[in-house]
């Protein structure tokens, strides 16, 4: 299981900007776009992936898990 796995991953129609838009919720905001849902989503897990490894990097703990959640 990678880290990103712990994270809800949301992509959603936006009516306001007419793509879709990814984001983390509780610690990514809205962050990329797109006209194809799929593309999107793996734009989203790599920035995703970014943000984990950046992290790690300056010895910062992640935030808390969301995956999974109700």
């Amino acid at each position: 299981m990678k880290l990103r796995d712990q994270y809800l991953k949301i992509v959603e129609w936006s009516e306001e900007d007419l793509c879709y838009v990814g984001s983390i919720p509780g610690w990514i905001g809205a962050c990329c776009h797109g006209e194809e849902e799929q593309k999107v989503y793996r734009e989203l897990c790599q920035i995703l992936d970014e943000w984990i490894e950046l992290y790690q990097q300056d010895g910062k703990p992640l935030p808390r898990a969301t995956a999974g959640k109700s």
